[in-house]
């Protein structure tokens, strides 16, 4: 049963929520929509143009004829008479070259009848521009704009950037983006060429030659130049879009990773994996929110009670609405949502009449599938601190590390031990850090770490020393993007790339606009929680230091907060937005004859019960502050300290299983922090973190007590995981790693007879070094003879 998805007043008869969103995650959205979105549709006139400067140049070279009916000969032959012209030293002239370029990836879509005829033209031609070595050529001409320093001091000069300023570089990117989509994707149709030319582009990508950087590093500068403000006219989204493809293509997607994880472990002798997270995610139900009447019976006897924990208080306060004051839309939605977010106590289910007790328990019992989805996990860490609290109780004193030894104990705790280990999980983790201790303890016995050279380790080792700029700068355009943020004047602009010249006149040109305005704001949230994402699971899965690394800069550069403060809205009415014209997507804006469009039906938008990539962002910046904070007890009270436990409850509204998951995943470990009175208010959330997330045995996050929660020692966690990073990097990434272990002179003579270079004015000085640095500090005698 379908509701209605806008952030208005509920009526009491109607539906409470959505229906259950039918999303399938994926690396991807579909083969179109990704073709759609790299084109805003400001760019409209352009696809014209394109089809204009290769008929025009396709007549002078070939009479007569159709590209789609040339044989393979003369389409080499052409292509190579066009990246001829790339390397004139005329722009205009190589602007026409490369649109031409252009519109062969594009589909030569002026020949074709449908949508699957571009889809297969854009496809063979990219393959076929590829063979004849047009990357190599528009990576040079990338290179060439972005060391163009005549388009950047024009652009600064400038008052207000339009979609002129960046003509080049989008005819440039746009190529490049087409080229790796369509080679990246594996077809069982795909000629076995084809599968040898996508292995060879994967390589020339990830593995540069002639130490060159890797293409994916290359992306991160031009992001970088953009957000210092260099290179303000540089196209944003395009960028982003090219740089999450390239590492989906180079690194690889959810498939690629799953695959890699089980046989790093193989290779490490660990058990397999117990399951694909992916594929149980898949399996499992939505919860649900009880009906409205429970809801409202609920409400009305929690507002008799007088006494609330103040730690409950203090969290269901929003850390960002002082930011503005709420209008009488805002209350109401408000309103609605408390009683959406009120539950049952336990204790007061005596008072509730029978019928609806009934009707709890039968919501209940279709809410949610019998068994647990995911088997039970023990970290080794667990296991020594239960034998560390049964051995001071029992024999009163520890044993360090020994897991082993139950001497002593009774017979119910050696049964605990048995089951503990039953479910005992070492992850490539925990075995990497293990060896990493052992290398920074042993550097002479064990010699230098063979290092494997994958694409996701030559890609941090290019990127190592630039890695804060890089995550301060994808921060700044995700928040710049965020639908929550305002228009501040000194915040970088990321609309250069799609405002027209001519600003609109009419109301529907204004409302057009609008419309695309947010889409290249979606696309470029997209992107960004994409390319964040992947990164953190392939370094991780790469060495877990690497991944400390970038996580803690995150955090540092504030990427928590940001997150919460772009769930900090309406996320229900974000993921069903309307902010796409079907009409003018590509390719079915230059196939079809374009209706006429009313602001009738730009406000209906289309019929689609959710909007792909709105939801598919929601679940990646979820899934990156759960990276953020996992086993981190610093971070995750920095969860409960900017009050993310309400914000996080009203995006379990969303009926899909994953978001759901994630959001229960980071409500866990706060409980205990929220204050009892919060988890008798919020039983059914308590209920739901039950049902969907991993069990860790010995985990008691529903109750108040965790010995490893300290506040003081939050401080000494993050400083004792950056020592850790810094001698990771210093061992492997330094050019002299062993300096601590040069040979030392200790020879009295040849020490003292060395020629050491004075100042000039030390002669002058010399006199007051001596008092300041000899005669007025006490030699103590006893220690050095302790030492003699």
């Amino acid at each position: 049963m379908e509701g209605n998805c806008k952030g208005r007043k509920r009526e009491p008869e109607g539906p409470l929520d959505c229906a259950n969103l039918e999303f399938e995650y994926d690396d991807t959205d579909r083969v179109l929509a990704e073709l759609a979105e790299l084109y805003s549709y400001t760019e409209e006139p352009e696809l014209r143009v394109n089809q204009k400067c290769f008929e025009e140049e396709f007549r002078t070279q070939v009479k007569e004829t159709r590209w789609t009916s040339l044989d393979l000969p003369k389409q080499r032959a052409y292509i190579m008479r066009l990246l001829d012209e790339l390397e004139v030293v005329s722009r205009d002239r190589r602007l026409l070259a490369a649109r031409a370029i252009l519109y062969l990836a594009q589909g030569v879509f002026g020949e074709c009848d449908s949508d699957e005829d571009v889809i297969r033209w854009s496809r063979y031609n990219c393959f076929l521009l590829h063979r004849m070595g047009t990357f190599a050529a528009f990576l040079e001409l990338l290179n060439m704009e972005i060391a163009n320093s005549h388009a950047c001091s024009s652009a600064l000069r400038k008052p207000a950037l339009s979609l002129a300023d960046s003509t080049e570089l989008r005819v440039v990117l746009s190529v490049m983006y087409l080229l790796v989509e369509n080679i990246r994707q594996e077809l069982k149709t795909d000629e076995p060429e084809w599968n040898s030319q996508r292995e060879t582009f994967r390589a020339e990508l990830a593995f540069p030659v002639h130490g060159e950087e890797p293409f994916a590093h290359l992306l991160l500068t031009m992001v970088t130049k953009f957000c210092s403000g260099h290179s303000p006219h540089f196209p944003m989204k395009k960028v982003l879009l090219l740089l999450w493809k390239v590492l989906l293509f180079t690194l690889g997607g959810f498939s690629e990773l799953q695959r890699m994880k089980e046989q790093k472990r193989s290779q490490l002798d660990l058990p397999p994996l117990p399951e694909d997270s992916i594929q149980v995610m898949k399996n499992m139900k939505a919860t649900s929110p009880p009906s409205y009447g429970i809801e409202l019976g609920e409400q009305q006897k929690r507002g008799r009670r007088s006494r609330r924990d103040s730690l409950d208080l203090y969290n269901e306060k929003d850390p960002f609405k002082s930011e503005e004051t709420p209008g009488p839309e805002d209350d109401e939605t408000e309103d609605t949502e408390n009683i959406m977010d009120t539950e049952s106590d336990v204790q007061e289910r005596d008072i509730i009449p029978q019928p609806l007790i009934s009707l709890r328990n039968n919501a209940d019992r279709v809410s949610f599938p019998r068994g647990l989805p995911w088997a039970p996990k023990v970290r080794e860490k667990d296991i020594e601190h239960f034998l560390e609290m049964s051995r001071n109780k029992f024999i009163g004193f520890t044993l360090g590390h020994d897991t082993d030894t139950l001497v002593g104990l009774p017979r119910p705790i050696h049964e605990s031990v048995k089951t503990l280990k039953q479910h005992k999980y070492v992850s490539i983790a925990d075995i990497q850090i293990k060896k990493e201790t052992e290398l920074q303890q042993c550097p002479m016995s064990l010699g230098e770490e063979d290092v494997e050279e994958t694409p996701c380790e030559c890609l941090y080792r290019a990127m190592l020393f630039n890695i804060p700029q890089y995550v301060i700068a994808l921060l700044k355009i995700l928040l710049a993007a965020a639908p929550t943020s305002k228009a501040k004047t000194d915040s970088i602009n990321i609309l250069a790339d799609i405002l027209p010249e001519e600003m609109p006149i009419t109301v529907l040109q204004s409302m057009k606009l609008g419309i695309d305005v947010n889409r290249h704001k979606e696309i470029i949230v997209k992107s960004v929680s994409a390319i964040l994402l992947l990164m953190l699971k392939h370094l991780k899965l790469n060495h877990i230091y690497q991944f400390e690394y970038v996580s803690q800069h995150l955090v540092f550069a504030n990427c928590i907060p940001l997150i919460l403060k772009f769930f900090n809205q309406n996320v229900m009415s974000y993921i069903c937005a309307k902010n796409s014209i079907s009409a003018l997507d590509f390719p079915s804006c230059v196939i079809n004859e374009l209706p006429e469009l009313t602001a009738e039906s730009l406000e209906t938008g289309d019929n689609n019960q959710f909007c792909w990539r709105n939801l598919f962002s929601c679940i990646n910046l979820l899934r990156i502050l759960n990276k953020l904070t996992k086993w981190k007890h610093s971070r995750t009270m920095m969860l409960v300290v900017f009050k993310s436990a309400p914000i996080l409850k009203r995006a379990l509204k969303v009926r899909q299983a994953m978001m759901q998951l994630y959001v229960l995943r980071l409500l866990k470990p706060q409980t205990k922090y929220l204050g009892r009175q919060w988890r008798k208010s919020n039983m059914k959330t308590m209920s739901a973190i039950y049902q969907m997330v991993r069990h860790r045995i010995n985990d008691d996050w529903a109750y108040g007590n965790d010995l490893d929660a300290r506040p003081w020692d939050f401080q000494a966690e993050e400083c004792t995981l950056r020592a850790n990073i810094e001698s990771f990097n210093s061992r492997r990434y330094e050019k002299n790693p062993g300096w601590d272990f040069a040979p030392v002179d200790n020879c009295l003579q040849s020490v003292v007879g060395q020629n050491l270079e004075l100042p000039e004015d030390f002669h002058y000085t010399y006199e007051l070094w001596l008092e300041r640095e000899v005669f007025s500090k006490p030699i103590h005698w006893e220690e050095l003879l302790q030492y003699s």
